[in-house]
């Protein structure tokens, strides 16, 4: 048959592309058996043979692995009547017991094959195992038996689990059970293309563990045929590549959009961000898939894989700071006890050890970048917590000639998701927003109950306090008062208008390239209410000039701050004395300094509301299905603005800033609002060096104007003026600009930029259809 050139075919036909050739591996060197991946797997999850037990944190990983294996076994029900495994998983009506016990028993399992510990080839243990297997066979998990509430748990969870365990026991499973359970794992798991019981296409990270387990399963069973299915799936070939994993979504494919974006967004669930959640676990699970099928007849050929490296360069290390994943971008795993700030980086610095040793081409970037990770973070020790094969990648990454990274100095903007990161010397910044492109948050499985203002507008500064986000934090802060949002102070429901769009198209922003020079904003519409809000965010370097306008709606406040205190005592400074104890009411602030955190400089006296509190929260509070019900309790500093109708607000925050930095900023500002109406936000430096402005509509602020709403960025440095332009709203054809700086011309501009001079100004048209909010740039003189 002959089938018409398309994506489909390309992939079906595709030789061995340079940029996939890590995978491939040499062509003489192809392995046409899985035994030899079975073995490979192993190698993954116990470390490997020869593993240097002299070096202390492989010790300890392997004595880990034994005590949580001991804990286990000392818990587990071995008795004949039992209804459950273990008496905290013996719900029959939640799947995620099924998932945790399979989970349980591949601890032990671990344990068993892991030389050292004090289970290693230990044969009542092993018997203790064998014999919870068939229980769970019987009772929980086979072909006979009704699945029951979250298809996740059957199709993905329990049977990744229960693959390594027969991984781990393979040669002493015995033909039947090893035939019987794999069955149950093909009956829950049949096709890599599909999941759910309706048998919906899998996207995303859904994909990619779909794809695992059925890749372990047909690894396991010498199911060769559906390796290669795996392998296709991965790059979709049956939908032509629609909801290829490894392409990048907007490359027009089709497909519902969910993954990687050219920009580095990553989403899931439609159209929530989440790099920081389902993409680090494909990011995790892929690098191992593509460990499991190299050099083998089944290694992915599919010349996109090339793209798994930018992601890492663009989807993820932006969105760390000094080991800790932004919580803007983490769904709604913030509400996971396990899963706080730091935890969340790890996969991705296992994914890179795996990828830096499989690409030579690329392995002197990625250990210098791993090495930054796992250096820079003085918080959690990634080889005390890591797994054994980890640890011995990451040892030989830390011994490497190759120097790390230096910390990053960079602004980036994903506008696929409606976010912007800030990176300067001594802190991280990161801005959430949402449109009608991205949802506000998600709240599903009694999870992240209390996100309603993850999207308003917060903001997150990461300084030298590592733990703040990995603390308790999300618990125990105000949800309604998240620090930079616009907020009605009202009652809210758990979970109320969760996977919602704004009504507002205009979210985003321009930045200078190479520069951390950058205008971001947003219209902030409330759901179901009468609030409004433009909210802008200047970068200027070390501070952020935050302008906001024509504020409707009732009660509502713009919080500048919500931190959790390391020192409950730290001082708050207000225009040069200190305050003690919990403020309340300030009247004619001009600049406030938290010690420890930094200073917030008001653009005139302004009156300012704070609060110091310990604040009790619980993590089942949040998140009823995997929360704690243990209180917490932990010290807060709040400051806040109330708005009446029609007002705004304008001031600077400088994060990680001295007292006396705030002080002087107050007195001599390196950056000014110039605009703050319903038309246009502007900040000038007082020379106008520097000029930015978000335009909601056509307007002008000093010698800059726009057609329609439009983010512009200018720098002047000497007879030189980068410009910077974008279209927030993602739906203009072009946007006009026009700099009101007679003799000048253009020296270089981007693709789709044009420059026209005219009397006593330069007009500059960028050309923004499908550019997707995109800053297009040009360098005048």
């Amino acid at each position: 048959m002959s089938l018409p050139l398309t994506r489909r075919t390309v992939l079906i036909g595709a030789g061995l592309g340079a940029t996939a050739a890590f995978v491939a591996g040499p062509a003489a060197a192809l392995v046409a058996d899985t035994a030899t991946l079975r073995l490979r797997w192993r190698a993954l999850l116990t470390g490997g043979d020869g593993i240097d037990t002299g070096d202390p944190d492989i010790a300890a990983a392997v004595e880990r692995i034994g005590r949580t294996a001991t804990g286990f076994l000392a818990t587990l029900d071995t008795g004949a009547g039992r209804t459950a495994l273990w008496p905290d998983l013996a719900d029959p009506a939640r799947s995620g017991h099924v998932t945790s016990s399979f989970s349980r028993l591949a601890k032990i399992a671990l344990s068993w094959a892991t030389p050292g510990t004090g289970h290693h080839a230990h044969e009542p243990t092993l018997r203790v195992v064998l014999d919870a297997l068939d229980w769970m066979s019987a009772h929980r998990y086979g072909p006979a038996l009704a699945r029951y509430d979250n298809d996740w748990d059957w199709e993905i969870g329990a049977p990744i689990q229960l693959n390594d365990t027969m991984v781990l026991l393979h040669d002493v499973l015995g033909a039947e059970r090893l035939a019987r359970m794999t069955a149950a794992v093909h009956h829950y798991t049949p096709d890599p293309n599909l999941w759910r019981a309706d048998r919906q296409i899998a996207t995303g990270a859904n994909r990619v563990w779909v794809c695992t387990v059925v890749a372990l399963r047909a690894v396991l069973n010498g199911d060769g045929s559906a390796l290669g299915e795996v392998r296709d799936a991965l790059s979709d070939v049956r939908g032509g590549g629609a909801n290829s994993v490894l392409a990048f979504q907007d490359g027009g494919a089709g497909g519902t959009g969910e993954g990687f974006y050219s920009d580095g967004s990553f989403l899931q669930h439609w159209k929530h961000p989440y790099n920081g959640g389902y993409g680090k676990e494909l990011l995790n699970t892929l690098s191992k898939l593509l460990h499991l099928l190299a050099g083998s007849t089944w290694a992915v050929r599919d010349p996109a894989v090339d793209n798994v490296f930018r992601w890492v360069d663009e989807a993820f290390d932006p969105l760390m700071f000094r080991g800790d994943m932004m919580a803007a971008v983490c769904g709604r795993e913030v509400a996971r006890e396990s899963k706080q700030g730091h935890a969340a980086a790890q996969p991705v610095i296992e994914a890179t050890l795996r990828l830096a040793g499989a690409d030579a081409s690329r392995a002197t970037h990625l250990t210098r970048l791993v090495k930054r990770w796992i250096t820079e973070d003085t918080y959690r020790d990634f080889l005390k917590v890591t797994d054994l094969s980890s640890i011995v990648l990451a040892r030989k990454a830390l011994g490497s000639a190759a120097p790390a990274y230096p910390a990053p100095v960079l602004h980036r903007q994903y506008p696929r998701m409606d976010k912007a990161v800030h990176h300067r010397p001594g802190f991280g910044y990161a801005v959430s927003a949402y449109s009608t492109r991205i949802y506000n948050y998600e709240s599903i499985q009694n999870e992240n109950l209390r996100g309603w203002h993850l999207s308003d507008g917060m903001v997150l500064v990461y300084d030298g306090d590592l733990g703040h986000y990995s603390e308790d934090y999300w618990p125990t802060v105000d949800p309604h008062r998240l620090p930079g949002t616009t907020v009605e102070r009202r009652a809210l429901a758990d979970g109320q208008d969760q996977r919602r769009v704004s009504g507002a198209d205009w979210a985003g922003g321009a930045a200078l390239p190479g520069t951390t020079l950058a205008a971001y904003g947003m219209d902030l519409r409330g759901l179901g209410t009468g609030l409004r809000a433009l909210k802008s965010w200047f970068f200027v370097d070390d501070a952020i000039v935050c302008v906001g306008s024509g504020i409707t709606g009732q009660d509502v406040e713009t919080v500048l701050e919500n931190r959790k205190l390391r020192d409950p005592q730290a001082v708050l400074t207000v225009n040069g004395a200190a305050v003690p104890g919990s403020p309340g009411t300030l009247t004619g602030v001009r600049w406030a300094h938290l010690a420890g955190t930094g200073g917030y400089v008001l653009a005139a006296p302004t009156r300012l509301r704070a609060v110091r509190e310990p604040r009790t929260g619980r993590w089942k509070d949040i998140n009823i299905k995997y929360g704690s019900a243990t209180e917490i309790t932990r010290t807060y500093l709040t400051l806040w603005l109330e708005h009446a109708a029609g007002t705004g607000y304008a001031y600077t925050q400088l994060p990680a800033a001295s007292a006396d930095r705030t002080a002087a900023w107050s007195a001599a500002p390196a950056a000014q609002v110039v605009a703050a109406t319903g038309a246009v936000h502007a900040v000038a430096s007082p020379g106008r060096h520097f000029l930015a402005a978000n335009f909601w509509g056509a307007g002008r602020a000093v010698d800059l104007a726009a057609d329609g709403p439009a983010s512009v960025v200018t720098r002047r440095r000497g007879s030189a003026t980068a410009v910077a332009v974008s279209d927030p709203t993602q739906k203009r054809d072009r946007v006009v600009v026009e700099l009101f700086r007679p003799g000048l011309r253009v020296v270089r501009a981007d693709p789709g930029v044009r420059v026209r001079a005219l009397a006593g100004r330069i007009r500059i048209t960028a050309e923004t259809a499908g550019r997707h909010g995109a800053t297009l740039t040009a360098d005048l003189a």
